[in-house]
């Protein structure tokens, strides 16, 4: 039992440069949460999930990157893994599209569905910019990582945080976990490891990420979005209804002309008149 209290911000600090890629915390987290998971495929590899959906909710990336010729063993490079999750954003894509508030912020700041709300209409998933959210085909509603938030309510830490054996998954306050993360990536500066950088421990990306990661690489590499990439979806952000205004003015506009072009009458039909035969003068001869 840990000390958790409502109120406060909780998450994940996710320091890839230990993850062994066990899948400890896969295993865990289906467990809890009573996940099925997807049938294995001939060929899977080490990445069977393959990617986040609705029966995974944390999916372990293996991206081997050791070079295919080496003079030493893997020059000095080893295989990123990383325990992919829900980020539990700040400014969370999926809750500012949801029409029905079934995306909700707890009392934890974790970005929980609510399935008794959720009418399955999927805007979620495309608003979504890590791919994490996915419909369950028999519960017809979309679904994610809660957090455990149901651990939560009882002073239990996630199940994957629990299960882990490197502590490459933290869990605690996202104050506490940042100042660990910020330790530790100059730690790993120190060794000369310079390409270790923090993900999401600050504001640049959907406002900070209550899930944030220590990488190894871009997070390119990890299928992430950079700074410059990470923005809500346009309807929601000024420009995105600058952009909406004028079109739906443009298109009013439109449609006003032609439907006054479809009530007025035609244009009357023009008949020619009559040719005029006018007899010689003097008559005929």
């Amino acid at each position: 039992m840990v000390e958790i209290t409502p109120g406060q911000s909780y998450g994940f600090f996710t320091d890839t440069s230990v993850c062994i890629g066990c899948k400890a915390c896969e295993v865990a987290c289906k467990e809890w949460n009573e996940l099925d998971g997807n049938e294995p495929v001939f060929g899977d590899g080490y990445d069977n999930t393959g990617q986040l959906d609705a029966q995974n909710w944390r999916h372990v990336q293996f991206h081997d990157r050791v070079p295919d010729e080496t003079l030493t063993v893997g020059q000095g490079k080893a295989w990123l893994m990383m325990s992919d999750v829900c980020k539990h954003c700040t400014h969370a894509s999926c809750m500012e599209v949801c029409p029905t508030d079934a995306i909700i912020k707890t009392e934890f700041d974790t970005v929980y569905i609510q399935p008794n709300v959720c009418n399955g209409c999927r805007d979620c998933i495309a608003a979504c910019p890590y791919g994490v959210i996915e419909m369950d085909k028999n519960k017809n509603v979309a679904q994610k990582c809660t957090l455990c938030y149901d651990r939560l309510q009882n002073s239990m830490e996630p199940a994957c945080a629990k299960a882990c054996p490197t502590q490459s998954i933290q869990f605690g306050p996202v104050k506490e976990l940042k100042l660990t993360a910020v330790k530790r990536v100059n730690d790993l500066h120190a060794q000369g490891v310079t390409e270790a950088q923090l993900y999401g421990a600050d504001d640049s990306v959907y406002g900070g990420l209550n899930a944030f990661f220590l990488l190894m690489d871009k997070p390119e590499v990890y299928g992430l979005p950079n700074a410059e990439n990470a923005v809500l979806p346009s309807r929601n952000n000024a420009r995105g209804y600058l952009a909406t205004l004028v079109t739906a003015a443009v298109a009013v506009v439109g449609g006003l002309i032609a439907l006054r072009r479809r009530r007025e009458p035609p244009p009357a039909e023009v008949i020619p008149a009559p040719a005029t035969v006018t007899e010689p003068v003097g008559g005929a001869s």
